[in-house]
């Protein structure tokens, strides 16, 4: 089954909780604290495996959740940071953020590493809070939540030759003509669902060919295979473009031309300048010949290998010229956009998170927000220290005078995350 497409769900390991503690020593009276740190949680990180070719594997399994970091222990003993969830990925896959519809990164190259989700920093234990007016804090941290997003993978596959055009031109029948790839061949429109790859041997040099789903007008909008064919030619080194230019199906063989660089024009602008070989296929059949000397006449600057993938005549010197086309080209043509759309992804400044916001429920005052509710899920609210620490921290993010001025009184229900309080002057 070929899959280039999946949506799924990551999260960072959540970091260890630090631990309050105290030195009980023979010879040590009134020991100090002795609360470690909790450990690092694990990122979930992606890599490239050149024996995967698709996204079969994610159907199956669409949670990654790394594992969380170990808990501080007495004695000043740190927690162990944890493993990274480490998840393989065929070349090609570009990972993109489902809420924000922004690519993360983009996958290429063999042993290529991504973080998708990184993991939460550990809890501080109660040596980290002693000072000299309080040497004996029963104040510890939760650890940090890990990150946690959905994300979208799509696959483009990495082949040097890709061949496009209308459906039931003859390209399953070319591949399978050059190549030991079997692919499915009918007499109807659409018998290729997903693309196709086979090796293409000529000796000395050899390539891999891709026959990808037939187009049709309106693609780049989403129309018939649309997107799901068009993201497989922007990795391409080499389009061939192949046209029936007997007319089987009663289309014109120019306006095919013209129609299928449109629909790749108005997909991604850079595919109008990528090399392109235009094939003339099924000369066997009467109707061709005037067909093409027509064509010819409409695009006399265009070079046009003339074929029958079905009898063969002509294939291997087609083969020939691709494989002299590529030897000009240079070996990973997209490699710029990929580091154009990375060089986006990493240095993107990132807007700060509001403080927070309050809305009702109701008879409830609602508190919302990034940093708020991460601060409440790290405090330790069974530890009295900790719980007014909380409390003082709120009064300095300003959301005491906030729930005033929107009308909280003493004995309100005030809630963050899934912590509810009653509000008191």
């Amino acid at each position: 089954m070929f899959v280039d497409q999946v949506k799924v769900y990551v999260k960072g390991g959540d970091g260890g909780n630090g631990a309050v503690s105290f030195r009980r020593e023979k010879y040590v009276p009134l020991g100090g604290p002795a609360g470690g740190d909790g450990g690092q949680g694990g990122d979930v990180v992606f890599v490239v495996d050149e024996g995967l070719r698709t996204l079969v594997d994610f159907r199956y399994q669409r949670h990654f959740k790394a594992p969380r970091g170990e808990h501080g222990r007495n004695k000043s003993q740190h927690g162990a940071g944890a493993e990274d969830m480490v998840v393989r990925v065929p070349p090609g896959t570009t990972v993109i953020d489902d809420d924000t519809k922004e690519v993360i990164v983009d996958l290429v190259e063999q042993g290529q590493r991504a973080v998708i989700a990184k993991g939460g920093r550990g809890g501080r234990g109660n040596i980290r809070f002693a000072n000299s007016s309080n040497p004996a804090p029963h104040i510890s941290e939760n650890g940090e939540p890990g990150q946690e997003r959905y994300i979208v993978m799509e696959l483009k596959l990495i082949a040097d030759v890709g061949l496009v055009g209308y459906p039931s031109v003859g390209k399953s029948t070319l591949l399978s003509s050059v190549t030991a790839a079997k692919p499915k061949i009918a007499a109807y429109h659409f018998t290729t669902l997903t693309p196709n790859l086979g090796v293409v041997d000529l000796g000395e040099q050899s390539f891999v060919m891709a026959d990808l789903p037939g187009l049709i007008e309106g693609a780049h909008e989403g129309v018939g295979l649309g997107h799901q064919f068009l993201r497989h030619v922007e990795r391409t080194r080499l389009i061939v473009h192949v046209i029936d230019m007997a007319a089987v199906d009663g289309r014109d063989p120019y306006e095919d031309y013209l129609q299928i660089n449109r629909e790749l024009t108005m997909y991604n602008l850079k595919l109008e300048d990528r090399p392109q070989i235009v094939v003339a296929n099924k000369m066997e059949l009467p109707e061709a010949e005037e067909n093409l000397r027509i064509f010819k006449e409409k695009v006399p600057d265009v070079k046009v290998y003339e074929i029958s993938a079905a009898t063969r005549q002509g294939v291997q010197e087609l083969m020939y010229a691709i494989g002299d086309a590529l030897a000009t080209i240079p070996d990973k043509p997209a490699v710029e956009e990929v580091a154009e759309v990375e060089e986006r992804v990493v240095f993107r400044a990132e807007k700060e998170p509001e403080e927070f916001e309050i809305t009702r429920d109701n008879e409830v005052f609602v508190v919302s927000g990034e940093k708020i509710e991460k601060l409440v899920r790290m405090t330790n609210l069974t530890s009295y220290d900790a719980a007014q620490r909380f409390a003082r921290q709120m009064r300095f993010m300003g959301v005491d005078d906030a729930l005033r001025k929107l009308g909280a009184k003493d004995g309100d229900t005030v809630r963050i995350g899934k912590l509810e309080f009653d509000f008191v002057e």
